[in-house]
């Protein structure tokens, strides 16, 4: 009997549950259509050059760790059917029918509604693992063949998650219905949310933003005592001013209001904050900015410091100005009676009140979870970029083997080997040589090798001859230099000002083998690897050979390049022998290292895809959680609120004109939050491609990169949209 009245009450109730299916089937395809590459079923082919395990591994623990965040999806969706069928339950409960039993069938419901979404969700899911499939391939460089293939893994890991979490939450439902009254559950429909009164969450948000401006303020005086110099240019003197004058200011803002307060409302507070928390933002982000400009003696410690500093500022400047705004709107209602009774501005005012004073804080979680996943959306391509670009500048050969004498300080013990242990590995397994270059890098002035400051470590030379050959090797054109001239190289991360400030103080050169002069050509920037320059420098001087000759060698390197590609196997072999042979750092200081392509590439690309994968699936998964969030308060609202829609149409209001009131009060709601998270997100990100924009221009191009934010600014876009517009059509639906 209990069986029929389950499948009949499903079969009955599946409109009500539309939304439920809807949010499940989408986690349920999503995370499908992620973990799918990670089938031990997959197998795809990428070459003896790639080792997909590394990949495969990556994805399951990041896929799953981010797929907990579904349940709490789930768990507020079921929260929001646990609501909405009360009013049967009491129904059932005056009839006879025991709780226990009320809550096993409401459990075995959503269950089987559950259920339908996994198999609803696995199909969708086989659709869309081939964009991921294509993603995949498109990064290791080959070529995409749509194959429609059931994954027998990856379907158990799906159902066994979505199962288990529809287990877990059905016994916290049934435990919640066992122990609700009767009376309360037949008036759940008329409750409103609590009132403000009950919630302290502005003023725990306004203690914390105040210790934090303590902690800032006393951050800011200490390193003005110890890195504070007169001699700074008057960017760095005002960021050290500016982080000690904002943070005192809204210190003492406060206090004035604590004086004040019977005079001055809590409102008033919130306004000063929220322009402090403006001011100490732009004092916090310029520590970092400025101190990547001028180099200053800051630590990483103090950066990431400051970085918090500013994260706390934008996440209080959030919740005040969301807080601030619904308070606006109350005070606009009460003092503006031109506005209130303005056609039906008083209804619309109404509905926004009634839950207006607990909205606030569930839109400044939902604004600041926005934000995180926006920011994931738009940093996805442009890390992916980044590192694709880096990965090109990384591994231009094949085998490349280099040194350092950063600990050495005996001449003696700096680096002289050929490293021929290569060579013979090479031949032994029958890998062709295509270009070999062995070759030294020199100091201009001997009394250079004591020079050891970082960031300030002496600019090393190369042979004209040694540098051709690597030239040669890359299919550059070979260059000259006249008699007594030198030229330079230059990395392509560093920008165009650092070069010309370098040129105009180094037109001449006194070395060891007498003075040089700047050629003609003096600069030349292809992309020939990082490993060709010194410690902490972005420029190699070139030579002619006569000159590198009575010059000190302190760096020995060499370049191979082959003419098939090694494989995995032999490069992870290789590499080994190599380190025991030479360690990272020996007894004399002097460290050596060796990197392949074929591993670089294998580790970079992997990587790469997985953070891409794990950003794009979080920015997903976040975004919907907010929108179901967003979409199912409203909905909850049109089941409360519906004898007040039925309440206008007797009055005589037309239903064009109730249509524009739900339009106008969701966008209040979708509209507040989501406008100050593209705000808020559009600041960080800003910042975030400022402080990369030389990375930026070096390894992806703005062109790309504006590209690339375009295609996610439009998929947000439509998205947001989509959601808006199935709200308004289900809470039109639900009051009418």
């Amino acid at each position: 009997m209990y069986a029929k009245l389950i499948f009949r009450n499903a079969k009955r109730s599946i409109k009500d549950y539309l939304i439920y299916i809807v949010t499940m089937t989408i986690c349920v395809t999503l995370f499908y259509a992620f973990l799918s590459i990670s089938s031990s079923y997959y197998n795809p082919d990428i070459g003896s050059e790639y080792d997909f395990t590394l990949l495969s591994d990556g994805m399951k623990v990041a896929i799953c760790m981010i797929t907990l965040l579904l349940l709490f999806l789930i768990q507020f969706v079921n929260h929001y059917m646990l609501r909405r069928k009360q009013k049967e339950f009491a129904v059932q409960s005056i009839m006879g029918m025991e709780q226990k039993i009320i809550g096993r069938i409401f459990f075995a419901e959503t269950l089987i509604m559950g259920i339908i979404s996994i198999l609803i969700g696995i199909f969708f899911g086989i659709f869309c693992s081939q964009f991921i499939t294509a993603m995949f391939l498109t990064t290791y460089g080959k070529p995409y063949e749509i194959s429609w293939t059931l994954f027998p893994d990856t379907v158990l890991w799906t159902v066994a998650f979505f199962t288990f979490s529809f287990l877990v939450v059905g016994i916290f439902n049934t435990h919640t219905i066992q122990k609700t009254k009767i009376i309360t559950m037949l008036s759940a429909e008329k409750e409103n949310e609590p009132e403000l009164k009950k919630s302290r969450w502005i003023f725990v948000m306004v203690i914390i933003f105040e210790l934090f401006t303590v902690w800032a303020f006393i951050t800011g005086i200490i390193k003005s005592l110890f890195f504070y110099d007169s001699r700074f240019p008057i960017p760095v003197q005002l960021m050290y001013f500016g982080n000690i004058l904002f943070p005192a200011v809204t210190l003492g803002w406060s206090f004035l209001w604590l004086f004040q307060k019977k005079k001055w409302d809590f409102q008033k507070l919130l306004c000063g904050l929220l322009a402090c928390s403006v001011l100490n933002t732009f004092a916090a982000v310029s520590v970092p900015a400025l101190t990547n400009q001028y180099y200053l003696p800051l630590g990483n410690g103090t950066l990431r410091k400051y970085l918090l500093f500013a994260l706390l500022d934008l996440f209080f400047f959030i919740g005040a100005l969301i807080y601030l705004a619904s308070s606006f709107i109350v005070i606009w209602k009460e003092k503006s009676p031109e506005h209130r009774y303005k056609g039906e501005n008083l209804f619309f005012f109404g509905q926004i009140t009634s839950k207006l004073k607990t909205t606030s804080k569930t839109m400044t979680l939902i604004c600041i979870t926005l934000v995180l996943a926006i920011f994931l959306f738009i940093a996805a391509p442009i890390l992916m970029g980044w590192a694709l670009g880096f990965l090109d500048i990384h591994a231009m050969y094949d085998v490349q083997i280099f040194s350092e004498y950063n600990d050495v300080y005996d001449e003696k013990e700096l680096p002289r080997d050929n490293y021929e242990m290569v060579t013979d590995f090479l031949k032994e397994h029958d890998i062709e040589i295509a270009y070999d270059c062995t070759f030294n890098l020199y100091l201009p002035k001997k009394e250079d090798f004591s020079s050891r400051i970082k960031y300030n470590f002496p600019v090393v030379a190369i042979s004209l001859s040694d540098y051709n050959i690597i030239r040669k090797m890359l299919g550059y054109e070979q260059i000259s230099l006249g008699e007594n001239e030198f030229a330079t190289q230059w990395q392509t991360i560093a920008t165009e000002e650092e070069r010309n400030r370098f040129l105009s103080e180094h037109t001449d050169i006194l070395t060891d083998g007498g003075t040089l002069k700047i050629s003609e050509q003096p600069y030349y920037e292809e992309a020939m690897g990082e490993t060709l320059y010194n410690s902490y420098t972005d420029v190699l001087y070139i030579f002619p050979d006569n000159i590198c000759e009575k010059l000190l060698q302190v760096i020995r390197n060499r370049y191979i390049t082959t003419t098939e590609k090694i494989t995995y196997e032999n490069a992870s072999e290789l590499e080994k022998i190599f380190m025991n042979e030479y360690p990272e750092q020996i007894e004399n200081g002097a460290s050596y290292d060796i990197r392949f392509r074929t591993l670089q590439v294998n580790s970079t690309k992997a990587n790469n895809f997985v953070m891409q994968v794990a950003m794009l699936y979080g920015a997903i998964v976040l975004m919907v959680i907010c929108l179901t969030v967003l979409s199912l308060q409203q909905l909850l609202d049109a089941g409360q609120y519906k004898y007040r829609f039925s309440v206008l149409r007797k009055l005589g209001v037309e239903e064009k004109q109730i249509s524009k009131l739900i339009l106008k009060q969701l966008s209040v709601w979708f509209g507040l939050p989501i406008l100050v998270a593209i705000v808020v997100a559009a600041v960080m990100i800003g910042y975030f491609v400022q402080t990369i924009s030389a990375e930026i221009s070096a390894y992806i191009g703005f062109t790309t990169l504006l590209l690339q934010i375009g295609m996610t600014v439009g998929i947000l876009v439509l998205l947001l949209i989509c959601y808006f517009l199935s709200t308004w059509i289900i809470f039109r639906h639900s009051v009418n």
